[in-house]
Formats: structure tokens, sequence, C-alpha cells
């Protein structure tokens, strides 16, 4: 499924994934995918306002750098010594099931975490056009479901969520 991806847009996805198994859940949900949005920043939208700290702190994931901090430890030193391949999105595959089409699974050199169905959506919303799935894609796909909490956590962040969906060039809805 990465195939289509481009690099930018496979490493958000990826980010996701990391941030998911670090925090122990059990799937990768549309706000960890949107924290991997933000902090890879897959595009160049002056109205995606939200940093990746405001994303972080609503999405409920905590920074382990400021738990480490207090024990003497810098994480990115840490992480600059033991440099692994965990960050490098060729690693990491992203595959539907062939058993089950509905489960989609992210799996890489830190271990393998299912997509929740959201968080499924917005990977399908992305490749639903023909052509590469950008970052724009992505956010596309974050926006295109209002109950994924996407569009809440970005106006929360002080992001005019009109004028993003605008520049990204994002389809309006129609209405039936």
């Amino acid at each position: 499924m990465f195939a289509r991806f481009t690099e930018e847009a496979r490493r958000a996805v990826v980010r996701a994934g990391i941030h998911a198994l670090d925090a122990g859940r059990p799937a990768l949900d549309a706000g960890l995918m949107l924290l991997g949005v933000a902090e890879v920043r897959p595009f160049a939208l002056a109205s995606f306002t939200a940093s990746a700290a405001d994303v972080r702190e609503r999405v409920g994931v905590p920074d382990p750098r400021a738990l480490l901090a207090t024990l003497g430890i810098d994480l990115d030193e840490v992480r600059r010594r033991t440099a692994t391949l965990a960050d490098d999105p060729g690693a990491w595959t992203l595959r539907r099931s062939r058993v089950r089409p509905l489960r989609v699974t992210l799996y890489g050199p830190l271990g393998e975490i299912p997509l929740a169905m959201h968080a499924r959506k917005v990977i399908e919303v992305a490749m639903w056009k023909p052509g590469p799935v950008t970052g724009e894609r992505l956010l596309w796909g974050l926006l295109a479901d209002g109950k994924n909490g996407a569009a809440r956590i970005l106006r929360d962040s002080g992001v005019n969520v009109r004028r993003l969906v605008d520049e990204a060039g994002i389809p309006a809805r129609r209405a039936a």
C-alpha cells in the first residue's frame, strides 16, 4: 500500500505508528495519524498552524522527553547514539489482510500495529484518487470523516479549518 505514498506522507504514517507503539496503544487511531502529520508536515500549507505539541496534548500522548529528563536522560541523544531503522520509512510496510480485508496493519522494526477504523478510512480516502498519496491527501483523509475528531483537534489548536480545506484543495462535501 505504501508504494503510492510520497516519502513525506509515508514518514507521517510511520511517525504515527511509532507513537502508537510507544504509547502501548492497541491500534493506530486517527488522532495519532494527525500527530504524525503535525510532526512531519508533509506539505507547505500556511493554514496548518497547529504545532505537534498542541496536537500531542489533545491526543493524550505525553512527551517522554520531560519524564526522562527528570532522570537525567536526554532522549534525543539516546536516539542519536542508537540510530536504528525505526524512523526509516523504507523499513515499514502497510498491508491489508487477505483474509480480513477491513484489517490494515503497519509493520516495522518496532513491531506491528493495526489501524483503527477511522485511521484506515484516512488511508482509504487518501488513496481513493489515482496518483501519489501526498500530505494534502492524508489531510483530506483526516478531514473527510467528521467522526474521527481531527477537525475538532485542529480547531481546538487554533486552526481555521475552513481556510485549511480551501488552501489544501480538499473537495467540498456535496449536499444530498
